[in-house]
């Protein structure tokens, strides 16, 4: 078999494929049936509120007060459509979501390998599979080597299944066909030709013909039957619907008490029914549902576009907790841009650069190309590649001609793999490896005098933070059967390769940033000590207390671990599977972890951390899968940015959901306040509500979610893990800016009440305090650090305006256009009311800013 794995190198053309993904439509499992905007509008008129309007215009016809049960009634219109709305704003931004962290397909079209989406693969694309990757099709097997698959997804089977490739000739004629699929033959099997969707690749890797897509698969007809399933909600879901439901009760409770008050005081039950439903229209807090998922949905889009994927909503509450961040050091806070800087051959070095390669390193270069793939990915092999290329052309270190006979890869016990080359003109095979130093030395049968002096080396080499690789030769018989294991070739040591990988430009800013934030930045990679300490150095990650390796990791106790990896932040020579045991060790210590991973291997320690993060560039699939974010861009910068973002979405939601409680304060209290006096008059009616709930909703949903991030968010420590969204504290400083706003509007209540004034006029007067002072109660949000002034001229938001404009617009319109103040039920307004509603505005606003500057910004 050869390197190569494309039996048809053309793959589809970029035109064939897209007829026929315009003829199948996209390759995805059936996912729940889709609402009309019937099922969507009957859905919003359900919610409590919508009901209550509902009741409100009925009654309203029963008083025979048609105007004002037309308006109520339009009230339920506008709030299906801000409802409807938010919907699909929210199911875009879930939709986006979706796309980015649906599973990537290596596939080769218009002769080029290239990563696409999942969701973009057809019939007849040929895929190439490593381990770690999804199959994302179900699909005929071409060639392959070591191939096995886990199909448990689809048969329940945790046995992994050996595949083998299917005779050229034997494959389908037609590979567009649609009747191709699992049919053919069942799942399972030893030495099977057939992929399935869904199932995963544990070993080795392939090629393979698609035959079927989307609904078309084993699974996608498995998919079908799932559609109606309704998807559980999230424990933060399932808490504020007990929230809402709990003040749902007692606002119900409080409506009841209200009508019997009403009626056995004023007499009027229908009045008192009116009266009852505005009492539990102000007190149902409807909007925290929409805030959170708007906040959580939105939120996620909007980090996608920072190439951070939240896999899963929940996580960005959890980022603000983090306390220590666990990150591989390999393409993450490097480049894993690799170039070759030093060879070095029995103890002489030699700096690569515009000089030509001397003769002496000419086969140390030569077998290291060797032990390299011909069509190479991973960036240290196109290093190698790269070296032959500028050194070795037009020489006889290189081999065109040389056919590849069989490759022995990686694995967790031997850190080096091998290539075996049949030469043309030659009766032995020539064999290449290369691999950790330690590894080729074991190879090569080094006895301790050797292995001190390629160890000592290393170290040398590894001081400019290197990283460093070993090259060895062996020659066999052509007449001689293979051996199975590469400890059986007589190996030859040749020398050393110092890899240079450049720091990404952002890292030690953003470890700088977690510093100030609190947050631990703790190195993991499997280089050696002496590398990982020079990165420490380099990018400002703490390094006085040295490192652990991974054999002096593997031989210690963990409760000596977890005293020690309170001060360590550097571990090398470490492999995936200890990364578990340093998440243990961390939250043995109180330490919420989010740890990094690209592997297949890294699946169990990204599922173990508080927030698993999977590299998106780089990692497999089943290491996607098992994190709840995805960086798409591998960049620990976009980690740090993540954190931010998480941290400032979960700040502007807890001011929307203090918003929201403030605002229901004063709603409230001047819902009951006029009952207490028979001849008081009644402020608020459901249709003063219905109003106020068009400013509030757009308010929470939109002008908080929109806020910039404050620029001091990382200077503040994280958020204790216990710590609740609705704490002593938020619900103190929540309350104290409704009561400041209820005396503000009792206040000029009473002074129009003690005016003599008709009850239109002092319902006026009174709803426009409130309507300014929710005004002042938004603007005051927006920051619990800065003033309302400096949050007006430091941070721009560019649906303030609107929310604004539109509020005051129409507050004028029902208070001067006479259709629309009698349809309210409103009195003129003179000149020394709009100072008087401006002025309790004013004050009520300046009252919670005091409190804020003594209070809440001194914490």
């Amino acid at each position: 078999m050869t390197d190569s794995l494309a039996p048809d190198p053309e793959g589809l053309s970029s035109t064939e494929a897209q007829s026929r993904l315009d003829a199948d439509g996209f390759n995805e499992l059936p996912t729940a049936l889709k609402r009309n905007l019937l099922r969507q509008s009957w859905d919003v008129v359900r919610q409590p509120m919508l009901l209550l309007l509902l009741g409100a215009g009925t009654v309203n016809f029963l008083l025979a007060e048609p105007l004002d049960g037309f308006i109520l009634m339009s009230f339920v219109v506008v709030v299906i459509g801000i409802s409807i709305y938010q919907e699909h704003k929210t199911e875009n931004a879930l939709a986006a979501l979706r796309e980015l962290s649906s599973p990537r397909a290596l596939v080769v079209r218009d002769g080029r390998q290239g990563r696409i989406p999942g969701r973009e693969v057809v019939r007849g694309d040929l895929v190439l599979l490593s381990e770690g990757d999804r199959v994302p099709a179900d699909a005929i097997l071409l060639d392959a080597v070591n191939l096995t698959v886990d199909e448990s997804a689809l048969t329940g089977e945790s046995v992994p299944v050996l595949k083998s490739a299917r005779s050229m000739g034997t494959e389908s004629q037609n590979p567009g066909a649609t009747d191709t699929s699992p049919a053919m033959g069942p799942p399972g099997g030893d030495e099977t030709p057939w992929l399935f969707t869904g199932t995963l690749v544990v070993k080795g890797r392939g090629a393979a013909r698609v035959l079927a897509t989307g609904d078309r698969t084993e699974l996608g007809r498995i998919g079908t039957a799932l559609r109606t399933i309704q998807p559980e909600r999230t424990p933060l879901q399932r808490e504020i619907d007990r929230l809402v439901g709990v003040v749902a009760i007692i606002g119900l409770s409080a409506a009841a008490i209200v009508v019997v008050a009403y009626g056995a005081v004023r007499g009027g039950w229908l009045e008192g029914l009116l009266a009852g439903i505005a009492t539990a229209m102000a007190m149902l807090p409807e909007e925290f549902p929409v805030v959170m998922t708007v906040f959580l949905a939105v939120g996620a889009w909007r980090m996608s576009k920072r190439n951070v994927l939240a896999r899963r909503a929940p996580v960005i509450e959890t980022l603000g907790c983090a306390t220590v961040i666990c990150v591989d050091k390999t393409g993450t806070l490097t480049m894993n841009s690799m170039t070759v800087r030093d060879l070095i051959v029995d103890g002489a070095t030699h700096t690569l650069g515009g000089d030509p390669l001397p003769e002496a390193f000419h086969v140390l270069a030569e077998f290291a190309v060797l032990a390299s793939p011909v069509d190479p990915f991973d960036p240290m092999d196109k290093a190698f590649l790269a070296l032959g290329e500028k050194y070795l052309a037009r020489s006889e270190h290189l081999h065109a001609d040389w056919s590849l006979v069989r490759e022995y890869p990686l694995s967790e016990s031997l850190l080096a793999l091998s290539h075996v080359w049949r030469s043309p003109d030659s009766s032995r095979y020539v064999v290449a490896s290369k691999g950790a130093p330690e590894a080729v030395a074991d190879l090569c049968h080094l006895g301790p005098e050797g292995l001190a002096i390629v160890s000592a080396q290393v170290e040398a080499a590894t001081v400019n933070g290197q990283r460093v690789l070993a090259v060895a030769r062996a020659s066999f018989d052509q007449s001689d059967r293979l051996p199975t294991e590469q400890h059986d070739f007589a190996f030859e040591y040749l020398g050393l390769a110092g890899l240079h990988d450049p720091v990404r430009p952002r890292v030690a800013e953003a470890v700088r940033e977690c510093t100030r934030a609190g947050v631990r930045t703790v190195m993991i990679t499997g280089d050696y000590p002496g590398t990982a300490l020079a990165i420490a150095r380099e990018i400002g990650l703490e390094h006085a207390a040295g490192c652990i390796t991974g054999p002096e990791l593997a031989m210690m106790p963990d409760p000596v671990l977890a005293e020690r990896i309170r001060t360590v932040s550097v571990f090398a020579r470490m492999v995936p599977d200890q990364k578990l045991q340093l998440i243990r060790a961390l939250k043995a210590n109180g330490e919420i972890v989010a740890m990094t991973g690209d592997g297949v291997n890294d699946a169990p320690a990204l599922r173990a951390a508080d927030i698993g993060i999977a590299m998106g560039a780089r990692g497999t699939d089943v290491a996607r899968e098992s994190a709840a974010l995805v960086i798409t861009d591998d960049d620990f910068a976009s980690i740090v940015g993540g954190i931010r973002q998480g941290r400032g979405i979960f700040d502007n939601m807890r001011k929307a959901m203090s918003y929201i409680i403030a605002v229901h304060v004063p709603i409230v209290g001047m819902s009951i306040v006029p009952l207490f006096v028979a001849d008081w008059p009644l402020v608020l009616l459901p249709v003063q509500i219905a109003f106020l709930e068009l400013i509030i909703d757009p308010a929470c949903s939109v002008v908080f979610e929109a806020e910039p991030t404050d620029p001091r968010i990382m200077e503040q420590p994280p958020r204790p893990a216990t710590h609740r969204t609705f704490d002593r504290r938020v619900l103190a400083i929540s309350a104290w800016q409704g009561v400041c706003v209820l005396a503000a509007v009792t206040a000029v209540y009473l002074w129009g009440v003690s005016g003599n004034r008709s009850d239109a006029s002092v319902r006026s007067v009174t709803f426009a305090t409130l309507a300014v002072s929710n005004l002042g109660l938004i603007l005051v949000n927006r920051s619990w650090r800065l003033s309302m002034w400096r949050t007006l001229v430091e941070r721009r938001n560019p649906t303030l305006k609107w929310i604004l404009s539109v509020t005051l617009l129409m507050l004028t319109l029902v208070l001067y256009v006479p259709t629309f103040r009698e349809a309210f039920d409103f009195g003129p307004l003179r000149a020394i009311d709009v100072a008087v509603v401006f002025g309790a505005a004013g004050a009520g606003v300046a009252w919670f800013e005091v409190y804020k500057a003594v209070f809440v910004r001194s914490r």
